[in-house]
């Protein structure tokens, strides 16, 4: 948050981050190209960690942001029985992982293929 200040007034001007185009909710159907969507959030560091070793893997995947979608807030907050928590993969057969290590993402990709 940055505080502006001018003569006797104090203004608080949220930051602006850029916009980064995310997968929303409606799309993740049409992403047949992907091996895994991600349910995502901007600052979660597992999440950061995961897409790291997705991408030295080769393992492709589509990005949905749960604070920028409240539909795919409510899917995450389904599955994991009313909690938030990411990062959430889902497969195409519609199974899903919390929270999942590389190796677990191989495995379920290997028993779909």
């Amino acid at each position: 948050m940055i505080v502006a200040r001018s003569a006797a007034i104090v203004r608080i001007q949220p930051i602006r981050r850029p916009k980064v185009r995310q997968l929303v909710h409606e799309e993740r159907t049409a992403v047949a190209a992907t091996d895994v969507i991600m349910y995502s959030t901007t600052w979660c560091g597992y999440c950061r960690r995961l897409k790291t070793a997705m991408d030295d893997a080769g393992i492709t995947y589509a990005v949905v942001d749960i604070e920028e979608d409240p539909d795919a807030a409510e899917f995450v907050g389904r599955v994991n029985n009313g909690n938030h928590m990411v990062p959430l993969v889902k497969f195409q057969d519609g199974s899903t992982v919390t929270n999942p290590s590389l190796v677990q993402i191989k495995q379920v990709l290997a028993t779909i293929s």
